[in-house]
This record gives C-alpha cells, structure tokens and sequence, in this order.
C-alpha cells in the first residue's frame, strides 16, 4: 500500500490530536466543548484553520474577539497572537494546518 491511512475520532469528546506530525506539514484534529480552548500562545508558523463544526470564538493579536461559524477557512500568519476558544453550546470542531512545518 502508497498511501498512509490516518483515523480521525468522531466523538464529542474534547480532544487535540497530532494526526500527521512531519518535516513537512503539521495537521491537527480538534474538538472542543463550550469552554475548552487553547492557551493564548504566538503561531508557530503559518496556521490554517477550517471550522468543521460549530462556532470558533478566536482573539488575533490585538483584535477583538471574532467569531467563526461552520465552513470557515481562517489563514493565520506567523508569529500571530491567537487564543483559541469555544464559548457557544455546540462542540466546536476544527481541522488545523501548519505549513511549512514548524522546526521546534
């Protein structure tokens, strides 16, 4: 087999999971209930962030805090303040890309 398969949970159980973790691109699943976020932290490369599900509640730099609905593709440039949260009901769920693939 080429190709390698990677399984994506399904659940509304919060998670953040590492699916592909290479040189090349960081690809991360999220899933966050209401509350649940990341630390405000600083991008660590370019970020592209598609809400799959819900809404994504997101604090860029110094901007007031913005909301995104299902279907969104948000591209985050490096070096970015970002502080990531799910304030609303519905599970919030997010596919993150890295590009390039941050050293450290």
């Amino acid at each position: 087999m080429v190709e390698q398969v990677f399984e994506l949970s399904k659940g509304n159980e919060t998670v953040i999971e590492k699916v592909v973790f290479d040189e090349n691109v960081h690809y991360l699943h999220m899933v966050l209930n209401k509350e649940d976020g990341l630390p405000e932290h600083f991008s660590n490369s370019n970020v592209y962030m598609t809400v799959v599900r819900g809404k994504l509640s997101i604090n860029l730099d110094d901007q007031e805090m913005h909301e995104y609905e299902a279907g969104t593709l948000l591209k985050i440039p490096f070096q970015t303040k970002m502080h990531v949260r799910n304030l609303n009901e519905e599970t919030l769920e997010l596919i993150i890309v890295k590009a390039p693939a941050p050293k450290n």
